[in-house]
């Protein structure tokens, strides 16, 4: 009630009586001008700067009229700076509303699973909204996969530090409950070997027990052999490599080929994501020492080296039968 007496205060001085306050109450809650929706940065300022920015915008006509109704129903006690979207036609009344309320633009940044650290940060750079140089690199594997919702004027660092926090949580929690018996030393090589199978494949039901197969080779003291250690080692992680694997590409030393050296790289190959992570960490029991492509987006696994031959031989015919 008292919202009302005051408005109807100030605007029976200004509009002469009552014709004039009920011209400026229907204005008030109306449909207004803007004829498609719209998304608008509001700056800080006081409530009449605010009505000029809406009416240059078109969401709001009369921004005078809007300043005076807002203070006089002390709408814009409540205001608040940030980036909105107005639907079409929406009323002052509900425009202020809006804005009282703070119900600001969310927007959504995706950080799949698998992509090394330097493609994780290319998406952070182009993002829209976000402010700030990212002066800081975590590192390889040190960001959770994951979506993250910022609002506009949100540091880029700050988000990459927010990733960054979030795999530092996650690993201490999933490294608390793991498998006994795992022939891991640390969170951190738990990490490493995640980043290989994140690569290794897209199958959620595969994880674990490709886990395993790389546990058993390593308990036999057997190179773990993974293309995507040399693929790396290739780009450094600045993206993929674009061709298959040569033969002198695998004969090439690095210390993150594990064709060419024994054990776990020395880092991560990329950032992954919890479940992998989890896979790691509850690995599904099998004896297999082998597995390659079947040809349909998952592997045969295999016993023995001749098994695993005979299992390369079915992939490389298959390959030669799928059309150019």
């Amino acid at each position: 009630m008292l919202r009302w007496f005051l408005l109807g205060l100030f605007l029976l001085g200004l509009f002469g009586g009552v014709a004039g306050i009920a011209t400026v109450a229907n204005w008030w809650q109306a449909p207004g001008p803007g004829v498609a929706a719209k998304t608008l940065v509001i700056a800080k300022g006081g409530t009449q700067s605010i009505a000029a920015q809406l009416a240059r915008a078109g969401i709001i006509d009369h921004p005078l009229w809007f300043a005076l109704a807002a203070k006089a129903t002390e709408e814009s006690k409540s205001f608040k700076a940030g980036e909105y979207a107005f639907p079409k036609g929406l009323s002052p009344a509900a425009v202020a509303d809006l804005l009282g309320r703070g119900d600001v633009v969310i927007h959504r940044l995706i950080i799949p699973e698998g992509l090394t650290t330097v493609e994780a940060l290319s998406i952070v750079a182009t993002a829209p909204a976000l402010t700030g140089e990212m002066v800081k690199s975590p590192g390889e594997g040190r960001l959770l996969p994951s979506t993250y919702f910022y609002v506009y004027g949100d540091r880029r660092q700050s988000l990459i530090e927010r990733m960054t926090r979030e795999m530092a949580r996650t690993l201490g929690g999933l490294w608390a409950g793991r498998a006994s018996g795992l022939p891991l030393k640390s969170p951190d090589e738990a990490i490493i070997l995640a980043s290989i199978i994140e690569k290794e494949t897209a199958l959620p039901s595969e994880r674990r027990l490709i886990a395993q197969v790389f546990y058993n080779r390593l308990r036999k003291g057997m190179k773990l052999q993974s293309d995507p250690t040399v693929i790396y080692a290739l780009t450094e992680g600045h993206g993929p490599l674009g061709r298959s694997l040569t033969h002198d590409d695998v004969a090439r030393f690095s210390p993150y080929n594990t064709y060419a050296v024994a054990g776990l790289p020395p880092g991560p190959i990329a950032n992954p994501g919890r479940a992998t992570i989890e896979a790691v960490l509850h690995p599904e029991p099998t004896e297999a020492l082998y597995f390659v492509a079947n040809g349909d987006g998952g592997h045969r696994f295999a016993l023995t080296l001749r098994e695993q031959d005979q299992n390369i031989a079915k992939w490389r015919a298959k390959q030669r039968m799928a059309p150019p």
